[in-house]
């Protein structure tokens, strides 16, 4: 089979964990181990998330008194696609002797008028407590929502209409090579008047990246890998319980929120619109398991 595995940047720094190099190695081990195994005995291209580190990396441009203005997002995305990249291409290269493993920078084409730009969702970076974001919003014009018991910045998240390195990463793919591309939703670009694509300030949505991959590739499935085993209901309650198997309209009717759990069901109707045969979410050790259909949530059209 071909698949499609979307890492969250979650999976790799857990809330309320710190971003310690240590820390998300730790994780890490645990992401690529689930992964090699997919790997072993399908074709494999992963896409990672990286809401946590990009927002990291926001903090520290943002910090840095020797620059005369912080690096626009869409250089941040680059860098957190070399970072994680480089470390899941190191992990599952020593897993996976003998196989090519290639981490591919990738951009992703979005327009320039979408109407995204106005309506900030993707949170980044850490969650900070209610009087902390409003002194960050003040301080740096950021918007911050809440994210469950903390404030989080959010961000542009513009719809992903292309894949420049789409024709590079099938070739990839269909040599064997296990293929990490579309990091962070991608490097976003927009054409300009010229026709010339330029970095925009956003950050795209990494589950609707993997979906559009999926689609293009012709993948078999398409597994969207967290922190948390599966959808739940009522999540964040005492009421809260998995979701094994549910159709596209049921979770929607649950009302998922846009900066987390909405993306993914949304990529999962997508894929599925387009012939995809597999969709399920869950947690990233138990990747082989979501595949087999005995754990997370199996969604369907």
């Amino acid at each position: 089979m071909r698949i499609v595995a979307a890492l969250g940047g979650n999976a790799l720094l857990r809330r309320g964990q710190r971003a310690d190099y240590a820390v998300q190695q730790e994780n890490l081990r645990a992401a690529v181990a689930a992964l090699a195994v997919l790997a072993g005995e399908h074709e494999l291209v992963v896409v990672h998330g990286n809401g946590p580190q990009v927002g990291m990396l926001a903090l520290e441009s943002e910090a840095d008194r020797l620059l005369a203005r912080p690096y626009p997002l869409d250089v941040l995305v680059a860098e957190t696609q070399g970072m994680i990249g480089y470390w899941l291409a190191a992990g599952l290269s020593t897993a996976l002797p003998g196989r090519d493993v290639v981490g591919m920078l990738t951009r992703t084409v979005v327009n320039a008028d979408d109407p995204a730009f106005a309506r900030p969702v993707k949170f980044i970076g850490p969650g900070y407590s209610p009087t902390k974001a409003r002194t960050l919003a003040a301080q740096h014009g950021w918007v911050l929502r809440r994210d469950g018991r903390r404030w989080r910045r959010v961000v542009a998240s513009p719809e992903p209409v292309s894949i420049v390195e789409l024709p590079v990463i099938a070739r990839l793919a269909a040599d064997g090579a296990v293929v990490i591309a579309g990091g962070g939703g991608g490097v976003p670009v927009a054409a300009g008047a010229d026709g010339r694509l330029r970095g925009v300030e956003a950050v795209v949505d990494k589950d609707l990246t993997a979906a559009l991959l999926a689609c293009e590739l012709k993948a078999d499935a398409l597994l969207l890998l967290t922190d948390v085993p599966a959808v739940q209901r009522d999540f964040g309650t005492p009421r809260a319980e998995p979701i094994t198997r549910a159709t596209v309209a049921e979770l929607t009717a649950l009302g998922l929120p846009d900066g987390s759990m909405g993306p993914k069901v949304e990529a999962c109707r997508r894929f599925l619109a387009a012939g995809g045969e597999i969709a399920a979410i869950g947690a990233v050790h138990r990747a082989a398991e979501l595949l087999a259909g005995t754990d997370g949530t199996r969604v369907h059209l």
